[in-house]
């Protein structure tokens, strides 16, 4: 029996996923798919730490800014990507989604013309449009169930006098794409061509299976232009715990956005907790983090034999990253109300419509698989009842 089989409880502690379902499913008796954590505790290296602190019992103010939070992000890098990446680079932020905030800010003014690629992570719709800067869709190809850059429609929209930045997300969210080193090289070189500058949410970069992942940095030399925006919270289910952190190789922006998050918005101390995970995760966690990638890839490899043999009008391929099962719904000619409605009321099961990340209404779900393989059973056997 693997650790990640253990069915943990999460009803009752404030879980956004369990506790809240009625925010996204209007209902309250919901079995919950949804929002990108995991139900599987954290790892025993980052239990023991925190409960080690928790008896130490003082919970001052603390800060990030010293060589062991540098240092274990630096050799995660070189250690899981074969990946140098210079500890001056690396600032800390209180969430990822705050770090592509302020960059933006930092990197363009309003109006200015921001690139992404759709189906995308819903939050990079709203940072966008709540900064006021305009919004500018690069649509991924879909054809035989995988997910293309349209390097084509990339050009044009690059090409455009007011776009200013790329916000790429590496691996995609939500088509679970790992971009290779030729995509990669091929993206910066028409960036760099364009003087666009590129954002990268990395946040899902542990989470890969048979397709190594690459940081954008480690492509080329000159990276002055890059920004990338990443946390351990993904990897260790730890985003209640508070933490990301940024690469910025441009001492110019990295330094205004040291005195954004410290001065202007006073928020530079990170909290302790948050500190430690990321810490002790990636200094000891790595074996837990390849256990964790062979149980989920072993959800999606059931995910898809339930399709297959059970829900033969969906389609579904395992992804190369993430735990977001992105199953293509289209062939039901259902709105997504109706196929929500069908999962609520008959169901009661909560999977996220994907019109919520840019699909065509009514075409994908996504279900996230971060759970017990009973859960993900459980799941799949409700999503049939709903759909027959």
């Amino acid at each position: 029996m693997s650790q990640f089989d253990c069915l943990v409880n999460r009803k009752g502690t404030f879980s956004t996923q369990w506790d809240f379902t009625e925010d996204r499913f209007g209902k309250k008796d919901i079995l919950p798919f949804s929002i990108s954590d995991m139900d599987f505790q954290s790892p025993p290296e980052i239990l023991k730490a925190i409960n080690k602190y928790t008896e130490h019992g003082i919970f001052g103010y603390t800060r990030w800014n010293h060589e062991s939070y540098k240092s274990a992000i630096e050799k995660w890098y070189q250690k899981r990507f074969n990946s140098r990446i210079s500890k001056d680079w690396i600032v800390y932020s209180p969430s990822v989604i705050y770090a592509i905030s302020r960059l933006i800010e930092i990197l363009t003014n309003e109006e200015d013309q921001v690139v992404i690629q759709t189906p995308c992570y819903d939050a990079f719709f709203k940072v966008i449009y709540a900064s006021n800067r305009v919004l500018l869709e690069n649509p991924l190809i879909y054809k035989n169930r995988f997910y293309q850059i349209d390097f084509e429609d990339l050009e044009k929209k690059l090409s455009q006098k007011k776009s200013k930045v790329l916000l790429l997300c590496n691996p995609h969210n939500p088509t679970g794409r790992v971009w290779s080193k030729a995509e990669l090289r091929r993206i910066i070189n028409l960036c760099t061509v364009y003087k666009v500058k590129i954002i990268s949410d990395d946040i899902h970069m542990d989470i890969t299976y048979k397709k190594n992942f690459t940081p954008i940095t480690s492509v080329v030399d000159n990276v002055e232009n890059m920004f990338i925006c990443s946390s351990s919270s993904k990897t260790f289910n730890t985003p209640s715990l508070g933490g990301a952190y940024v690469l910025i190789p441009n001492e110019v922006v990295r330094k205004k956005f040291l005195k954004i998050l410290k001065n202007r918005d006073g928020i530079s101390s990170p909290t302790i907790f948050g500190l430690l995970s990321l810490i002790e995760g990636y200094k000891k966690a790595d074996d837990w983090v390849d256990e964790l990638c062979g149980y989920l890839y072993g959800n999606l490899e059931l995910v898809k034999k339930f399709i297959e043999s059970e829900l033969p009008i969906l389609k579904f391929q395992i992804p190369e990253s993430t735990y977001l099962a992105w199953i293509d719904v289209k062939n039901l000619n259902r709105t997504s109300e109706q196929i929500q409605d069908a999962l609520t009321n008959i169901g009661k099961v909560g999977i996220m419509p994907g019109d919520v990340y840019g699909a065509a209404n009514g075409t994908f779900l996504r279900m996230n698989i971060g759970c017990p393989r009973k859960k993900v059973m459980l799941g799949l056997e409700k999503l049939k009842m709903s759909l027959n």
